[in-house]
């Protein structure tokens, strides 16, 4: 009976996604079909992302997980939709404790008091993936009890299956709009990062390799985790006391100031940002404290993103070739960093780096400031670019510590705090790192001298035939993508009329449609590989 339960519990999740998700397709092919102008889609995407963000609460688990993953894609998503989701909260009821200690025992295999004094029933904090409990050890050290959700493995390939389904039916059936995103491999993204956080063995390993690089950093603290009683479901960790960075209240009692703090957090952070390794993804309020003493604490390492040691050079590298005007070599980084596509071609993107460099910061004040935002979008969405993952949690790691930054010291104290904090930095890396320094002081002279705003003048004309080159590709991709989704339908029209012909013994219908189901399968697959070959025109993010 309880199978029978749980099969209608996942029916009924999949009927409420699918029938989300159909009727957001159907809002977009009458959009499409009525060619309504961009304020009417803003406005659109502003209700789906609403839509999306009730339902999300509505079914709970792993799905606002995906929401909030969803919301950092800033780069593949409108904006609008977007501005739905960034503020979820990945909090939801906690499970029945006796579900919590039967996985618990299951995974030390034995009763808890055999290995702990005391457990406290309720959840400390419960997540879409995992809850935490609060116990005592047998030696009487308190530690935090990570436990996975009963059932989040079902709950997964239930919520996976279900969006397998919403893609494969958007590719072959809906108009959906290719300028700003990727379905399969936004799924592949999500699938990534949500199968790794439910592995706790990995988020483990990822404490272990935190606490050893921080071992000499006597401003952090990372807990420590007991791995005799640490599993791929359950992760025993110390139990840390701090106070939140957004608690002013709370900070204002420490001795140690706003100041000393935001200089603290730099010095955690930057390292993490720019040198080779992995670094905190997920460094939100409830993920980094500060004890009495005033050392920074970092908590819950399901989330990391990692700079490979060439990421580390390139990024440096590539700083040095903007600051010295060395765009051919910018250009090779950007490469080489994931940024641009193969079919960019190096000399445009030189000398529209070349150009969108040339003003000075002066001259700002002499522009419309939003007419620039908007034609620099343009050139985004007009030119083959991408962010990669990776680069994707480093923005999201940066901006997040820039919040807490803002709620400890103002614009001008922060300015003050980060400049001797990136120079003591800087004099740790060895020689070679100043090279930075020394590229910026002798582009200064050039910066000055050879560059002048009338260059920047000429941009838009540059701009517009980028545009309408990728908008001519555009339109014959959206010309030979039609036609195979109306091929594709017709071959299955046929195929229901060759079975049609076949029940009533109607020779007619059955040759007409073994005809029709023919002449469009030949149709299908040659516009298929049409499609593919002119596919390596496209943007990235056009690619359906």
């Amino acid at each position: 009976m309880s199978g029978l339960m749980k099969s209608m519990s996942k029916l009924k999740r999949m009927s409420k996604v699918l029938s989300m998700a159909f009727v957001i397709f159907i809002q977009i092919y009458w959009y499409k079909v009525r060619k309504k102008p961009e304020a009417d889609w803003n406005t659109l995407w502003g209700k789906i992302g609403s839509r999306f963000r009730k339902t999300l609460f509505e079914l709970e688990g792993l799905l606002i997980k995906m929401g909030q993953l969803l919301s950092i894609r800033e780069d593949l998503l409108p904006n609008e939709f977007i501005r739905q989701i960034q503020d979820l909260t990945d909090q939801v009821p906690p499970s029945g404790w006796e579900e919590i200690k039967g996985i618990i025992e299951a995974e030390w295999r034995g009763p808890l008091d055999q290995f702990l004094l005391h457990v406290e029933k309720n959840a400390i904090a419960s997540a879409s993936i995992g809850e935490v409990y609060k116990g005592v050890l047998k030696d009487g050290k308190p530690v935090a009890i990570k436990v996975q959700r009963p059932n989040i493995q079902s709950v997964i390939q239930t919520d996976f299956r279900t969006l397998s389904i919403i893609i494969w039916f958007a590719h072959h059936f809906v108009p959906m709009p290719k300028g700003f995103i990727n379905l399969q491999v936004l799924f592949k993204e999500l699938k990534e990062v949500i199968v790794r956080e439910l592995d706790f063995s990995q988020e483990k390993n990822n404490l272990l390799y935190f606490k050893e690089r921080f071992k000499d950093v006597d401003r952090v603290k990372i807990p420590e985790v007991y791995s005799e009683l640490s599993t791929s479901k359950v992760l025993v960790m110390e139990w840390v006391y701090g106070i939140k960075l957004t608690d002013k209240e709370g900070i204002s009692e420490l001795e140690a100031n706003g100041s000393e703090l935001a200089e603290h957090l730099i010095e955690v952070f930057l390292p993490q940002w720019l040198e080779r390794g992995m670094f905190h993804a997920d460094p939100h309020s409830g993920n980094v404290f500060v004890s009495k003493d005033g050392q920074i604490i970092l908590l819950d390492f399901g989330m990391v993103g990692e700079i490979s040691r060439k990421d580390a050079t390139y990024f440096q590298v590539l700083i040095e070739s903007l600051l010295s005007k060395n765009y051919p070599k910018a250009v090779e980084c950007l490469t080489h960093l994931g940024f641009l596509l193969p079919e960019a071609d190096p000399r445009t993107m030189e000398r529209l780096l070349a150009e969108l460099l040339s003003f000075q910061s002066t001259q700002l004040k002499e522009m419309d400031l939003i007419a620039l935002k908007l034609e620099l979008n343009a050139i985004i969405q007009a030119l083959p670019i991408q962010v990669p993952t990776r680069f994707v949690f480093l923005g999201r790691s940066f901006i997040t510590i820039e919040g807490m930054l803002r709620s400890l010291v103002s614009e001008d104290e922060l300015i003050n705090v980060l400049k001797p904090v990136f120079m003591k930095w800087l004099s740790k890396q060895g020689n070679n790192k100043w090279s930075f320094i020394s590229f910026w002081l002798q582009s200064q002279p050039l910066f000055k001298t050879f560059h002048s705003f009338t260059g920047f003048l000429k941009l838009p004309q540059k701009l517009d035939d980028i545009k309408e080159t990728e908008q001519r590709r555009h339109f014959q991709f959206t010309i030979y993508e039609n036609y195979k989704k109306q091929l594709f339908q017709l071959t299955l029209f046929g195929i229901l009329g060759i079975g049609t012909g076949i029940y009533t013994s109607h020779q007619l219908i059955l040759q007409l449609s073994v005809g029709v189901s023919v002449v469009s399968g030949v149709g299908y697959f040659i516009y298929s590989l049409k499609l593919k070959k002119w596919m390596k025109y496209m943007h990235e993010k056009r690619r359906g």
